[in-house]
């Protein structure tokens, strides 16, 4: 089993620098400092997850100045690092808050004349006391009744559903129902819209 290879921050940065065995560098890093960026980020309310992708930016920006020749050594390889993240995470928090705010102004600019439940609502309630007036009528008007406008039916097929010698019969079994139906529900305007949509 291999020894975990170990560095002094000089010898970190030199590594980096000169790309000579980048990869165990790389391990070196999260191994002595994932942990301690991990908690300062959960502290200031990220989670596993943010913890992680923080570190990962903290390494990438990390690298990339001590490839450029930037690290000056004024401070150790763990406080710089806890500086990016920090940074790195408060730069996060102040997105993802200036995307609540944008979400918030979108639900509050949204149209308010989208669909409503309670006129969804209202509507199955007309609905349903137009099909109670139907009820009301008789068993044989309210075969007829359905069958012809919710079920599509011509008075060829509706004959075959029902007791009656021919079309005529049914035709005009189908009047005579209608006019009932029409003077059951004059004094109710919402149904007799609804009844005007329904009879074409």
């Amino acid at each position: 089993m291999k020894a975990e290879v170990t560095y002094t921050d000089a010898e970190l940065i030199e590594a980096i620098s000169e790309g000579t065995d980048l990869n165990r560098a790389i391990q070196f890093i999260y191994r002595q400092h994932a942990e301690a960026t991990s908690s300062f980020i959960r502290h200031y309310g990220g989670n596993e997850q943010d913890a992680d992708d923080i570190f990962q930016d903290a390494v990438v920006a990390f690298i990339d100045v001590v490839k450029k020749g930037k690290f000056r050594m004024e401070s150790n390889v763990r406080t710089f690092l806890a500086s990016i993240a920090k940074n790195c995470w408060f730069n996060e928090l102040k997105k993802r808050e200036r995307a609540g705010h944008r979400n918030k102004q979108f639900e509050m600019s949204r149209p308010q004349d989208e669909p409503d439940v309670a006129e969804h609502i209202n509507e199955l309630e007309r609905k349903k006391q137009l099909r109670d007036l139907v009820d009301g009528l008789g068993e044989s008007c309210r075969k007829i009744l359905l069958l012809f406008y919710y079920e599509n039916m011509t008075m060829r097929e509706i004959l075959y559903h029902l007791p009656y010698e021919n079309e005529q019969v049914v035709r005009n079994k189908k009047y005579k129902c209608l006019q009932q139906l029409t003077a059951l529900i004059k004094d109710n305007p919402a149904v007799a819209r609804q009844m005007q949509e329904i009879i074409k």
